[in-house]
């Protein structure tokens, strides 16, 4: 059997929604609709869950994912920390249906949104990726899947000679493994 890397897998940088850091929620989303209507059927399964962010000199330097897109139009989450870590923590459904309220999150649901979405700029709600985040193109499939299972990732980003080429997602990486197994004879 061929050994498969993360170049098999991966998603090229010119395929994936991508904004400049200065964008605005809205041109985000518009990137990210964009791109799927891009999306090379026959290639890929799945739409994009996610818009890179490039600075200045065109480097990637954050993503924007579909919880980073929701938590920006409640500016709160922002004053809360790692949110993340709170919902792994195992907190009952009712504790945070109270920090809901205690911190007053969604008093007027997504009013205004269009000015929300206008206003608040990509690079002060972006994820900006950490070290575990980034992969090289030649690395095995085993190695990808063992760094998405320890960091909790949706996606990786791709390096090939220290610069971010593509991206990894774990939707893909679940489809070939999937396909694996669907080829075994049991």
């Amino acid at each position: 059997m061929k050994t498969i890397t993360v170049k098999d897998l991966m998603v090229p940088l010119t395929e994936y929604a991508t904004v400049s850091e200065e964008a605005t929620l809205y041109e985000a989303y518009a990137a990210l609709e964009e791109a799927q209507n891009r999306l090379d059927r026959d290639r890929y399964l799945y739409l994009h869950r996610a818009v890179l962010v490039y600075d200045k000199n065109n480097k990637i330097v954050g993503k924007v994912s579909q919880l980073d897109a929701l938590k920006a139009l409640e500016p709160k989450y922002a004053e809360m920390g790692d949110t993340g870590s709170i919902s792994r923590a195992g907190f009952s459904p009712q504790f945070l249906k109270s920090m809901l309220e205690s911190a007053s999150l969604w008093e007027t649901p997504l009013k205004d949104i269009c000015s929300k979405a206008a206003g608040r700029k990509v690079k002060h709600f972006m994820h900006t990726p950490t070290e575990g985040e980034f992969i090289e193109m030649e690395t095995t499939l085993d190695e990808a899947i063992h760094l998405l299972l320890m960091g909790h990732h949706q996606s990786l980003l791709v390096e090939q000679g220290g610069e971010i080429v593509g991206i990894l997602r774990l939707t893909d990486v679940f489809a070939q493994v999937f396909h694996m197994m669907k080829s075994c004879e049991i």
